[in-house]
C-alpha cells in the first residue's frame, strides 16, 4: 500500500462524514460504559457513537418503524463495534513491533486530504467540526489509519506477489470481455471425433492438431492446411452461434492470429480470426493498461492478506464482547 492508496482511504472517510454526518443529532450526552475489551484494553461506547455518527443517515433511510430503525441501529453498531476491535489489535501489534506514526506523517496526510477535498484550510476544519469532531479527534482518526497502513504493510506486504503472467492473464479476460459484443469473421481447421470417442482417440486427436499448428507460421499455410485436413470458413458470427469454449476460444487471439487447439462438442478446432466488426480499435494495449491492472490485482491480494491478518489477530487475542 502507498501513500496514495492511504490518502483515498482518508478521502473517503472525510467524503462519508461530509456528505452523511448531519444526521440524527444527540438528544443527551452518552452515557458512557465499555462494549468490548480486547487482550485487557477496553473499547468505549462514546467511540462507537462517534464512530456511527457518519452512517447514521443512510442506515435510517427507508425505515418504516421504530423496530426497523433498532434492528438497522444494532447491525451498524456490531459491525462498527468490530472495527473498533480491530483498531486495537492494530495498535497493540504496532507496539510490539515498534511502529509510530509521527505528528508530521499526520500533518501530511491531512494536508493531501483536504487539497483533494477541495477545501480551503479554514473551511476544512470547520467541516470537521460540523460533523461533531474534534482537530484532535480527526487527527486520532488519521494516525489510526496511518498506523493500520504501515502494520499491514509490513506484516503482509511479502505475501503478495504479482507476476507479469498474472497481469497478462487479467488483461487478456478484459479483451475477451470486452469482445463479448463484436462480431468476428473466422476459419478452422477441423478433426473431426466420433461421438463417444475413447480418451485414447481424444489423445491421439488432439496431438495431430498440436503437431499441425506448429507448422503453421503463416494465414497462406493455415489455409492449405484447412483445404487437406478440413474445415474453412465459417463467415461471420456473433455471440452465442458458437458453443461457449468454442466462442472463449475465439475472443483471445487478434485478426491475423492462429489460435492455439480446443476440443469442442465434435471435435477439434484450430481457428483463425480473419476480421472483427466495430470497437476492436477501442480496446487499449497491454502496455497501455499494465500498470492500471498491477495495481488493481495488488490493491485486491492486498485487501485479501489484510483479511487473513486481521482474523489471526482476533483468533490470538482474548476479546470479550460487551454491545
Amino acid at each position: 500500500m502507498n501513500r496514495a492508496g492511504s490518502t483515498q482511504v482518508l478521502v473517503l472517510a472525510f467524503t462519508l462524514a461530509l456528505g452523511l454526518g448531519r444526521a440524527m443529532p444527540a438528544a443527551a450526552e452518552p452515557i458512557e460504559r465499555v462494549i468490548a475489551v480486547v487482550n485487557d484494553e477496553a473499547v468505549l461506547l462514546s467511540d462507537l457513537r462517534r464512530r456511527a455518527t457518519p452512517y447514521l443517515e443512510h442506515a435510517m433511510r427507508g425505515t418504516a418503524s421504530d423496530a426497523e430503525r433498532k434492528a438497522r441501529i444494532k447491525s451498524l453498531y456490531e459491525q462498527l463495534a468490530q472495527q473498533l476491535i480491530d483498531e486495537e489489535l492494530i495498535e497493540q501489534t504496532a507496539r510490539k513491533m515498534m511502529i509510530t506514526v509521527s505528528s508530521l506523517e499526520v500533518d501530511q496526510a491531512i494536508e493531501n486530504v483536504r487539497r483533494q477535498s477541495g477545501l480551503e484550510e479554514a473551511r476544512f476544519w470547520e467541516a470537521v467540526r460540523e460533523q461533531g469532531f474534534t482537530d484532535k479527534q480527526y487527527r486520532d482518526d488519521v494516525r489510526k489509519q496511518l498506523l493500520r497502513l504501515k502494520v499491514i504493510n509490513q506484516r503482509v506486504r511479502s505475501r503478495v506477489n504479482i507476476s507479469e503472467d498474472l497481469v497478462r492473464e487479467s488483461y487478456d479476460d478484459r479483451v475477451r470481455q470486452g469482445r463479448r459484443n463484436q462480431r468476428f469473421r473466422a476459419a478452422h481447421i477441423f478433426f473431426a471425433l466420433p461421438e463417444g470417442a475413447s480418451a485414447t482417440a481424444v489423445a491421439d486427436v488432439t496431438k495431430q492438431a498440436e503437431q499441425l499448428r506448429k507448422n503453421l507460421g503463416s494465414v497462406e499455410a493455415f489455409d492449405a492446411a484447412a483445404k487437406d485436413h478440413g474445415g474453412g470458413e465459417l463467415g461471420w458470427l456473433d455471440q452465442g452461434d458458437l458453443p461457449n469454449v468454442l466462442e472463449d476460444t475465439l475472443l483471445g487471439p487478434n485478426v491475423g492470429e492462429i489460435g492455439q487447439p480446443v476440443r469442442g462438442p465434435s471435435g477439434v478446432h484450430i481457428f483463425l480470426v480473419r476480421e472483427r466488426q466495430a470497437g476492436n480499435d477501442t480496446l487499449p494495449t497491454f502496455e497501455e493498461v499494465r500498470g492500471d491492472i498491477q495495481r488493481e490485482l495488488l490493491d485486491r491480494a492486498m485487501q485479501r492478506q489484510e483479511e487473513l491478518f486481521l482474523k489471526g489477530l482476533r483468533r490470538e487475542a482474548v476479546i470479550s464482547m460487551r454491545l
